[in-house]
This record gives C-alpha cells, structure tokens and sequence, in this order.
C-alpha cells in the first residue's frame, strides 16, 4: 500500500540496480578510445551475470534520445578478469545510432540493459597446437578477446584496415609480437588494396594445418569459405557474421505498421527492421542478423522474404517473422 502504484522492486532498483535478481544491467565505468571511431566500454555487469566465454557476444540495451535500442557487440575482456568487469569495443558506423552513441556520446555511470553472453563463435575446450586468426575492421573484436584469454603456442594474425591508424588494438597487438606470443601481418587496404585469399599461400604458408577462426566483411567471409572448402579443409574454418548475407533481393512493397498507422514503401533488399526505424517505429532487435531471435514480430498480412535463403513466409494466424532478416516481397502488415 505504502509503494502503491509502483512495486517494492521499483525502489530498490532505484538504490541498488545491480543487485541480484534485478532485472540484468551494467554501470559504465569508462570509456577508452581506441582509434579515431572505436572506443572500448568497460562495463559492470551485475550480480545475475554468468560470465562468458572467449568469442562471444552480449547483446545491449541503451537509451538514446528517448529510445531504447538494443545491440549485440563482441565481449573483448578475457574470462577470468580480476575485477569481475567486462569489455566491449565498439566501433561508430556511418549512420549508426547506438554504435555513434556508445564511442561519443557515452559516459561513465550510465545504467545499460544486459542479456546474457552468447554465440558459438569460440575456442574448444582443448587447445589448437597452431592458430590462425583472419580479421578485417571490427571484426578483430571477438578474436582480441581469445588473444586476451589463452596463450598460444603458434599463432598468426592477418588482419585488413585501411591504415595502420585504424587497426583497432594496435598497440596491444604490437606488443604481443614483441613478446613473441603473435605473428602479425597487417594488410592496409587504402594502399595496399583488398586481401586476396589466394594471398595466404605466401603470408601464411601452413593456413590449411591451421585452426582458423575467421570474422570481418561478407566478402572477405565468402572469400574464405569457398577457399577453405576447395582446399577440403573446410571443417577448419570458424565464422562469425556481424551482418546476413542477402542471398536473394524481391521487389519490396508497401508496408504498414499496424500498430503505429505508419506505412512506407520498402526495396526489397532492406531488412524490415530497418524500414521501421527509419519511419520512427519502435522496432525491437538484438543481432541484427537473424541469430537471437530478439526482433521477432508478427506478420498480420501479405508476404516477406528472407534475405539469407530467398524464402517467402506469408501471412496467416499465428506467424512470426524476424525482422532484421526479413524485407517486403509485396505490400505487407507488420504489427508495430
């Protein structure tokens, strides 16, 4: 009666946001540029964190302008830290609304939304006798996080940014190669041009004896995955895809959000999840690339395609789409 309307734990999330079952979140602690447009978040997870392990990812929520926008980023803190905090590093892309935020506009004593550590992007429990770790942009952030983690006893980098300025963990990864723990070669793609896999044959001469774990550009992605395979050493080759590859692009449509009374016409070669946000929808989501599930929402009419397979899901009782992989193949209804 005496908290009435509001509960007890509306409270004590006032006072104590981080304690244990509370709803999951962080406190910001700092905020550590790492090149002109990255930045490092270290960030205090609360009681209810499971921990993680190296390669994985940690969706996030964050208010920006009076939204709540969720995000998935690789965690880059190893998994035995001593101070029980954890890092993400975030690279700001053009247009990029949490991305932008998080690097320039984030500071320490912020509260985030967490979800629990996820993803199969990893190391085995037992570890490889030699490593080869493939990387272009931010894509180095999950393997940082395994370079962090477990020493190696032969491991080789080639990692592709435009200019040595950009390479994200430069120094760290210098100093690595100073202590003899790395192999790098760094590939500057403003001069030197875009990475031919073939190119490994001569950087990386053993690449087919080698565990490979590989993350950037869907193409530098497709690239490794058609070489791996014609070599038959396919089972090799780990990746991690920050975004889907569209397989197959339709006509696009009109498309109503139900719920708000917005309709827009779309391509159909962008994500719904995208068409809603620029129109000012509300739009829920997490990866961003057809993994978490954290978009889903339904479909009340018409068709959609999904970008990654070509397929059609059409609407009837019942149906669920994801949004973040989904685009208009035809006028369509989605309930937000």
């Amino acid at each position: 009666m005496v908290t009435t309307p509001l509960l007890p734990s509306d409270y004590l999330d006032l006072v104590s946001p981080l304690r244990a079952g509370a709803d999951l979140r962080g406190r910001i602690e700092a905020v550590r540029p790492e090149t002109g447009d990255a930045a490092t978040l270290v960030i205090r997870p609360g009681r209810g964190w499971r921990g993680h392990r190296a390669g994985q990812y940690v969706r996030i929520g964050v208010d920006v302008d009076g939204v709540r926008l969720w995000r998935a980023y690789s965690i880059t803190s190893p998994t035995n830290r001593q101070d029980g905090r954890v890092t993400i590093t975030v690279k700001a892309i053009p247009d990029g609304k949490v991305s932008n935020h998080l690097v320039r506009r984030a500071r320490p004593g912020t509260l985030i939304q967490l979800d629990q550590a996820t993803g199969d992007f990893v190391l085995p429990q037992s570890k490889p006798a030699k490593v080869l770790h493939l990387t272009a942009g931010s894509g180095i952030t999950p393997v940082m996080g395994m370079l962090r983690d477990t020493e190696f006893d032969d491991v080789v980098m080639v990692h592709c940014a435009p200019r040595p300025q950009d390479v994200i963990f430069r120094n760290e990864l210098h100093d690595l190669v100073a202590d003899r723990k790395l192999r790098l070669t760094e590939v500057h793609t403003d001069t030197d041009g875009m990475l031919d896999i073939a190119r490994l044959d001569e950087l990386v001469p053993d690449w087919a004896e080698r565990e490979t774990w590989a993350c950037g550009p869907a193409g530098l992605l497709d690239a490794a995955e058609e070489h791996w395979s014609e070599h038959g050493v396919r089972e090799r080759l780990h990746t991690e895809r920050f975004r889907p590859g569209i397989v197959v692009a339709g006509d696009g449509g009109e498309v109503t959000f139900s719920a708000t009374g917005k309709t827009v016409d779309a391509d159909g070669a962008t994500p719904l999840l995208t068409i809603g946000e620029e129109a000012g929808v509300l739009m829920p989501s997490g990866c961003r690339m057809g993994i978490c599930f954290g978009c889903v929402t339904p479909l009340k009419a018409g068709a959609v395609r999904d970008l990654r397979t070509g397929g059609i899901t059409e609407a009837e009782p019942g149906v669920l789409i994801q949004t973040c992989v989904s685009a208009a193949a035809g006028p369509c209804d989605i309930e937000r």
